[in-house]
Parts: C-alpha cells; structure tokens; sequence
C-alpha cells in the first residue's frame, strides 16, 4: 500500500455476500451504486497523475435484510442474518484498454497536449474513462464523467455495455457537467455543456423519462469556465461561473503542451458570475456577479417567493488551488491542501419583473453566507429534497485548513448551523442518505458511506441512522478500496428473489 491508504491501485475484482454486524432496516433492499478510481497504474509501468484520472471501477452494495439464510443454529434451523451483496468491477472502455495496452494518453490532469489538440480529441473520440457517478436516465444505467460520451452498464454484472451519445439536431458541448440534475416532480434530467469556439457557449438540455432530449437554451461566454455541477430548481438552472477560465482564442493559435486543466487560468478579478437560465424559455433572468471562489459540487437549489428569490447551497474554497492538492504525489505524502470547503449559500434576489415570469436580468443581486465553516467534502441532501427547501446536508467532514483526509461525515442542521459528526477512527467517503420510504422527517432514514478501516487494510460499508447519526450496522469488504468519488441508490435494484 501506498504511504498514504487510499490512493493505491486495486486490481481485485470480486462478487460476494458480506456479513452485517448490526441491523439494516426492513425497507432498505435496494443497491448503492458507487463509481470511481479503482485503479492508477497501468501494466507497461506507466501510471497517471491526477486523482481524478484513475480507471473507472463500480462499486455495487445490493441491501438485503433477514435473508441470508446461510447461518446454522445448534439445531441447524438457519438463521435470518442481514447481509450485503458485494459486487466490483472496473468499466472496459476504450480508455481502460489503452491504458492496458500502454496507449492511454492522458485525462483531466495526466498528459501533456496543446489544448487544439485536446479538444480535437473531443470532438473526434470523447473520453470515456467515465469514473465520477452512475446514473439511470430512461431504462439505462450510465456511468458518467466530465465528457458528452457516456457509458451503459449492467446494473447486475457491472460489466459495460456500449457508449451513449446525444444524437439528434440539439447543440452540444466538448465538455459536460459531471452531475445530472433530477427534478423529482417530473423525472426530467438536465444538464449543461460548454462548446468552445470564437463565441462559446453553455448549452442546457433536459432529458424526459422516455429519453427525449431537449434544448433548453445557451448562454454565450467570452472565456467558459470549469464546471463541474450546477443547481437546479423547479424554474431555473444555475450555473456558477467561476473565474478559472480558458480563453478559446487560443484553439486558434499554437499553444504550449501541459495538462488539460492546467489550460485554465485563475482570473480572480471576474469575481464569480452566477447565471439564472429559466427552464422554459430558455432565457437568462439574471447574472449577477459575487466574490471570487471555486467549488465542484452544487448541494441543492429552491425557489422562495414565487420564483423571485432563487437559493443554492455550493461548498467553496478560496481559489481553484484544491485542483492542485489532488495530485496523487501530495495526496501520497498526504499534503491535501486545500481540500476542506465551505458549505455556503446564495442567495439571488431577481430582479424588476417585465412580464408573467420574466425579469430584468441586470438588475439581480447575490448574497452569499456561510452555513459551516468547518472543512467538509462531498456535501449532500436527501432525494426527497431535491430542488426544495431543505434542512440538513450530509457530507465527508475535515480539518481547515486539511491537513489529513477526512476522518469522519457530518450532519449539518443548515437552521441551527449545528453539526452532528461520526468517525470509527478511519478515513471516509462520501455520505448518501436514503430516506425511508413512509418516513415522516426529512432525516428519517439511513446514510450510507464506506470506510476504509484505520490499520485493518479493507474497507467497510456503514449505515448511520439517519436522525441520531448512530451506527446502525457495518459490512466489511474483502479488500481495501481506494477513495472513490459519488454514489446512488437505486431502490429498484433489489437481491435476486426480491
């Protein structure tokens, strides 16, 4: 293992049932699908750079409570253990196979190219090292990355299936938000791309639950931003236009080799442009600017006020050096600079109405505040929330500044501002919580995160309950996994026989 665990390479594909030390609860039978990094050196020797530019491996934790049914009593009646159905599996992709036959020629932070070059290699054959999030879209469970290319996979076997691209007449980007956006109340999926060229653009589309796409609008941009995630409401989609910036002239002319990230430039002086896109017309109804701050990950959006007040929570660092902490050099030597975010809220007041839900754009305002100022990572809500009011977010919990990876998850109360953490002493993954299904609170569930045991060298799957932050139960796994990015529960992925 590596001097610093979790960053190291497993080769170890395996399907198994794990013992539960504990109790699920009855409703808890469906899967956690998790996907990222499973893997950082190659067979030829060669290894990448980044943590964000390991090999895609899913992860899949099927829930089945009372029904393992392979304990014995001293009469040998068998016993109705709880167990977890363990299953992983690195994605076969196309990067996967040049990477196994000493060919892969880099990602987000691994390769040096210009950036002409790069995005012609978007344009031809996006990357398809998929290794930030499952989703299903329509009957199809896709794994996602920063790219329009998406991977199909069997919920089941993990194995990859085949590509999937957007076809059809609708503007699209060289690049795509990682995070899809889910509005509960119609099923639809949104997400945004960034198109370079002389005038680039941010094109937003939405995807039905029967897989028709749809335009929603674009935005012109004189330098695109690097996005990650976006926020969504039941109007609007929000982007939060940074200042690391990438200036599209330069396609246009010869350009030095680097890193594809390492093409953006922190440009603080912009401030951060935060864009409201209203869903239906496809107009921006404001675009106020605030102070300079990176973040990746949108918490969740809502709407106040008719529509006139639009909040997201968003975790932010000063400055996109936390790009840079995430080489796996300083995480190895475990430097994690500037890692630990903020869990902060904006809040954007729209501007004069000019007509049945049109407003004057420049004249929009944004508020930002701090609800943690502690270190956190990975921040998220419950489904049941998204795109309404919300009370509590779950996420990885760490010093600020960082000065280790995050030995525990919290649970922050956004209206008292009070936050209930839980560590076992080893070192934590992203939080999900599941909400029980007739459950009569916003926290009545479970939350699901893995750790990776201090000292024990293998991982565990833990369920907290999801109102006191008790462990309710815990399954070892059979190796130590690296740290990986996000996770999703699908309640309809259930134990065969269910």
């Amino acid at each position: 293992m590596t001097a610093h665990p979790g960053f190291h390479s497993l080769h170890e594909e395996t399907a198994t049932t794990l013992p539960v030390e504990g109790s699920l609860p009855d409703w808890l039978t469906g899967s956690l699908v998790r996907n990222g990094p499973g893997a950082f050196s190659f067979p030829d020797g060669s290894a990448v750079d980044h943590w964000f530019d390991g090999l895609a491996m899913l992860y899949r934790f099927t829930f089945d409570p009372g029904n393992r049914g392979d304990g014995r009593e001293a009469g040998g009646d068998a016993v109705d253990d709880d167990a977890v159905h363990y299953r992983n599996r690195f994605l076969r992709t196309d990067a996967h196979e040049a990477a196994r036959t000493g060919e892969f020629d880099g990602g987000f932070a691994t390769g040096e190219t210009t950036l002409r070059s790069r995005l012609a290699t978007f344009l031809r054959e996006p990357y398809d090292n998929t290794n930030i999030v499952a989703e299903r879209v329509g009957d199809d469970y896709l794994a996602l990355t920063e790219s329009p290319r998406r991977v199909r996979f069997d919920p089941d076997t993990l194995d990859a299936l085949d590509d999937d691209e957007y076809d059809g007449d609708a503007p699209t980007g060289q690049l795509a938000c990682a995070h899809l956006k889910r509005d509960p109340a119609t099923g639809t999926l949104v997400n945004v791309e960034t198109a370079f060229g002389r005038t680039s653009r941010y094109h937003v589309h939405a995807v039905t639950p029967d897989g028709e796409r749809r335009h929603v609008g674009s935005v012109a941009t004189e330098k695109p931003a690097y996005l990650h995630s976006f926020a969504l409401t039941p109007r609007y989609v929000v982007v939060a236009e940074f200042p690391l910036r990438l200036d599209p002239l330069r396609l246009f002319r010869p350009g030095r080799q680097r890193p594809f990230i390492e093409q953006f430039e922190w440009e603080p002086e912009r401030g951060t442009r935060v864009i409201v896109l209203e869903r239906t017309t496809g107009e921006v109804v404001a675009d106020p600017v605030t102070d300079a701050v990176f973040g990746f990950h949108h918490v969740n959006a809502f709407e106040r006020d008719g529509g006139r007040t639009v909040v997201f929570d968003l975790e932010t660092v000063p400055d996109a050096t936390t790009i840079d902490s995430l080489y796996l050099d300083e995480l190895r030597a475990g430097s994690f600079g500037a890692l630990g975010a903020q869990v902060n809220r904006f809040t954007v007041e729209l501007g004069e109405a000019v007509g049945s839900g049109r407003y004057r754009a420049g004249d929009a305002t944004v508020h930002r505040e701090t609800l943690y100022d502690g270190g956190t990572a990975l921040p998220t809500v419950s489904p049941a929330r998204w795109c309404e009011p919300h009370r509590y977010v779950y996420a990885m919990s760490t010093d600020r500044p960082v000065n280790e990876w995050a030995r525990g998850v919290l649970k922050l109360d956004t209206e008292t501002g009070e936050a209930t953490a839980f560590d076992d002493g080893g070192y934590f993954g992203e939080p999900i919580f599941v909400p029980a299904p007739d459950g009569d609170g916003e926290d009545d569930g479970v939350v699901c995160t893995v750790t990776l045991e201090e000292g024990a060298e293998a991982s565990a799957l833990v369920v907290l309950d999801g109102e006191t932050f008790d462990e309710r139960a815990r399954a070892r796994l059979p190796h130590a996994t690296p740290f990986d990015f996000h996770g999703r529960y699908f309640p309809e992925l259930r134990a065969s026989g269910r």
